[in-house]
């Protein structure tokens, strides 16, 4: 990134048709996006907005776009979703605040279904097209796919049930995974990666200290970075990792042996498998958390340690 100063973020709240931009209003926000077959999340609080307004967020709209990044330089859309919860309260005799909740692709993720017939010969693509169909219903676009196997069936095939189930069962099959990320489904291969270039994370581009190994993968903490994205890779120096320590407890066996797992990689390259949004827009707070692993590395195994499965 060209410059990592003077944050710039932007908050609309929309139905579709019409929207509301919330911008202006002081705004913290977390989000959680995830190589998982799992809707991302975002929690957004919003300070004393006028009740015509929270009335009209709650009863409207149903769509939330956020973008975060930096005045004159780079910024982006870091969460695009549906709106699931609204809820007011109050923080202090004089601070109100409203809690805005979303899912992103979680409306493809809980009521696509399919319900047709394949004429022998169909192909993964077949299928893959089907799926993608039935989610676009819902809002959510085909993007990346990863090379499929090349062979058809002998025989029909008939597909009817949930979406999700017969893209999981494809990505299984295809030793793949599947995320939907601002409304955007991408099928990454395991030891795969989004197409694009690398982003380097150093003290000059805004890492913050040093990366650390974990059993869960390398952790890293940037300033807000909207250009990195789950299935994307990312660049540091390995001298800068931090070792971790072996748990010496009666319990730290397992942890141990996932740590030898949790490798350097030899040209630096990492792909991320957890990014964690974070940002305070009258505060200090200006974050991307990330997990990541060595390119070329499957990713269960991280996610599973980290609980998100």
């Amino acid at each position: 990134m060209s410059q990592q100063f003077l944050r710039a973020a932007t908050l609309v709240v929309a139905d579709g048709v019409s929207g509301r931009d919330l911008s202006n209003l002081h705004f913290k926000f977390s989000l959680k996006q995830r190589n998982l077959q799992t809707p991302n999340t975002c929690q957004i609080r919003v300070y004393n907005v006028s009740d015509d307004t929270a009335n009209q967020v709650q009863k409207q709209f149903s769509k939330i776009i956020l973008q975060a990044g930096y005045q004159g330089g780079d910024i982006g859309t870091i969460f695009s979703g549906t709106l699931v919860q609204v809820r007011r309260g109050r923080e202090s005799p004089v601070d109100t605040y409203l809690d805005i909740s979303g899912a992103d692709g979680d409306l493809a993720m809980n009521f696509a279904t399919v319900n047709t017939s394949l004429a022998a010969g169909s192909s993964f693509k077949d299928h893959l097209n089907v799926i993608a169909q039935a989610m676009g219903q819902h809002g959510v676009t085909l993007g990346y796919v990863g090379p499929l196997s090349s062979g058809t069936l002998p025989r029909g095939k008939t597909m009817s049930g949930m979406a999700r189930d017969y893209l999981r069962d494809l990505c299984f099959a295809n030793d793949s995974t599947f995320f939907i990320q601002n409304g955007v489904l991408n099928v990454v291969p395991h030891e795969g990666s989004l197409p694009g270039a690398a982003i380097e994370l150093n003290s000059a581009t805004g890492m913050i200290g040093f990366p650390e190994q974990t059993e869960e993968g390398i952790q890293i903490r940037c300033l807000l970075n909207p250009n990195i994205k789950i299935g994307g890779l990312v660049k540091i120096n390995n001298a800068d990792v931090q070792q971790a320590a072996l748990n010496l407890s009666y319990t730290g066996a397992r942890q141990n042996a996932l740590l030898p797992k949790i490798s350097t990689a030899d040209d630096g390259l990492y792909r991320v498998i957890v990014c964690e949004h974070s940002g305070d827009t009258r505060g200090q707070e200006w974050y991307s958390d990330l997990i990541c692993i060595a390119q070329g590395t499957p990713t269960t195994r991280a996610l599973v340690s980290r609980g998100y499965t």
